[in-house]
């Protein structure tokens, strides 16, 4: 049985499109697509502010797009979800994706519109670790993303519940509505389910992860940056996320939601099986930690610690709301006033990547 590969690639902002398209050819992309079907983009917007590593950078979502068009894909769309903490069209706007979505005529369809798709209950063929005890009354997804292929478009960061985030994790937003916050206890099992449910619906999945500047810190939104220059892709999302794990310097086995699905036979978390071309990873380590932050904090004592058997009580009654409110606050108008901001212009100012990302 052949391995798992992974395609690591170094990059320039000089160069940074034709290594996204060398990278996902490298990566064999066309043979984990179906050309025929419709493909979703489907980028990642953890943070709507454009802080640098949080979000799909625009030259990771150009490159998706002219590496497909140039093997012949040519049903592409974009697909944008909401949370209770981002908007979607400011997102897609500050993080300069609107003029790419011109230039080469790529439709957005947003999965909160009833016009652009409707959620349906899906009954899932793989066992689920815990959704179908989460949603007893049913799980449910857009209709639209049956039958199609989708590529995910994450970043190379921490995350404060998960540890690292990546491809796994880029499902969250698109497959669950609104009310994914119920999950956050259960969040490491709660991705693996989504795999599992992607590999049923999908014609085809595939990754690209863009760590031009990754985000070290609590994640997945207020982190320190740091210029990495390395561009990742792959069709095994379990083995993409294992080989961005080992760079940030974590085990990738230690991390939940990789070792149980690579133990469900839904990709590879273990490096030694797994083929990486391009860079030699052998001796990366970035020495990435996920420090602490006052989300962070808060769910220890309400997803994870004490309040967690009260957790119905606070996130799905009308309380959630409290909780809702306090997040915008503190990210929206006290770490991106205050704080966040100013990395953000001190990148954009004092690094190559920044000055790419102005050039949008």
């Amino acid at each position: 049985m052949a391995k798992s590969k992974v395609a690591v690639l170094k990059t320039t902002p000089e160069t940074v499109l034709e290594d996204n398209i060398r990278l996902m050819e490298m990566a064999e992309f066309q043979t984990s697509l179906d050309p025929s079907a419709t493909t979703i983009l489907k980028d990642n917007i953890s943070w709507h502010f454009p802080f640098p590593s949080a979000n799909t950078t625009p030259w990771q979502l150009e490159g998706a797009i002219l590496g497909l068009q140039k093997h012949n894909f040519k049903d592409i769309v974009c697909v944008q979800n909401k949370t209770v903490v981002t908007n979607a069209f400011k997102g897609e706007d500050l993080n300069k994706y609107v003029p790419i979505f011109k230039k080469y005529d790529i439709p957005v369809l947003f999965n909160f519109k009833d016009e652009d798709m409707k959620w349906i209950e899906y009954k899932p063929k793989a066992k689920m670790n815990v959704l179908d005890k989460i949603f007893p009354e049913g799980i449910t997804i857009p209709d639209y993303f049956i039958g199609k292929n989708i590529v995910h478009l994450p970043t190379v960061k921490c995350h404060i519940h998960t540890t690292t985030t990546g491809a796994i994790k880029n499902a969250f937003g698109g497959l669950l509505n609104t009310k994914r916050h119920y999950t956050h206890s259960w969040i490491h099992k709660t991705i693996v389910d989504l795999l599992a449910i992607q590999k049923e619906i999908h014609t085809g999945i595939f990754a690209t992860m863009d760590g031009t500047t990754a985000g070290n810190g609590p994640g997945p939104r207020t982190m320190f940056p740091e210029v990495k220059n390395v561009i990742l892709a792959s069709a095994d999302q379990v083995a993409i996320d294992a080989v961005s794990a080992k760079m940030m310097g974590f085990d990738p086995m230690s991390i939940e939601y990789i070792n149980v699905a690579h133990n469900q036979g839904l990709g590879t978390g273990d490096i030694r099986d797994i083929e990486i071309v391009g860079e030699d990873i052998s001796n990366v380590n970035w020495n990435f930690k996920v420090s602490y932050n006052l989300v962070k904090i808060a769910a220890r004592f309400t997803w994870f610690g004490p309040l967690k058997r009260i957790q119905n009580l606070l996130f799905r009654t009308p309380l959630v709301y409290v909780f809702i409110l306090a997040s915008e606050v503190y990210h929206d108008y006290y770490r991106w006033q205050m704080l966040d901001k100013k990395i953000f212009n001190e990148w954009r100012k004092n690094t190559e990547w920044g000055k790419l990302f102005e050039k949008y």
